[in-house]
């Protein structure tokens, strides 16, 4: 896991590459997102922080997202979530999406399985001329809370 320090330097890299600057609002959004354990609503992430406007978490979100450092990951609620993307902070990991609530969590698989889902996931493309460079896997279905 990355300290916060770390998280910040790679994001304004990242921003920097883009000839975007690492403001003031977008390194807040960043600490908020750092701060949950899970990916989140924008609703969510900044319920409680007067501090952030909706219109701007709005916009610093896509631009966040357009650089990389941060991950919108589609539910079946009304609202994306995000979260920092795995470059950024983190290992790699998957997704339990809750298709009643659209509650995202987090988990990861051993080594083992990751090298197992990989040589599938090459094999299921495996004369297409697609060339895969990563992958995401969101297993659907329902929450404990709404089990």
């Amino acid at each position: 896991m990355a300290s916060v320090d770390e998280v910040h330097d790679e994001v304004r890299e990242r921003l920097a590459r883009a000839d975007q600057l690492y403001t003031s609002g977008r390194r807040r959004l960043v600490e908020l997102l750092d701060a949950v354990d899970r990916p989140v609503t924008i609703p969510e992430l900044v319920a409680g922080h007067d501090d952030v406007a909706l219109s701007s978490a709005y916009r610093n979100l896509g631009v966040l997202e357009q650089v990389g450092a941060v991950t919108r990951i589609l539910s079946s609620g009304e609202h994306a979530r995000f979260e920092l993307a795995e470059g950024v902070v983190g290992e790699h990991h998957h997704h339990l999406i809750c298709q009643s609530c659209g509650r995202v969590d987090d988990f990861t698989v051993s080594p083992q399985m990751e090298r197992s889902l990989e040589a599938a996931l090459e094999r299921a493309v495996e004369g297409t001329g697609f060339h895969a460079a990563a992958h995401r896997l969101d297993v659907i279905g329902t929450c404990a809370s709404c089990a």
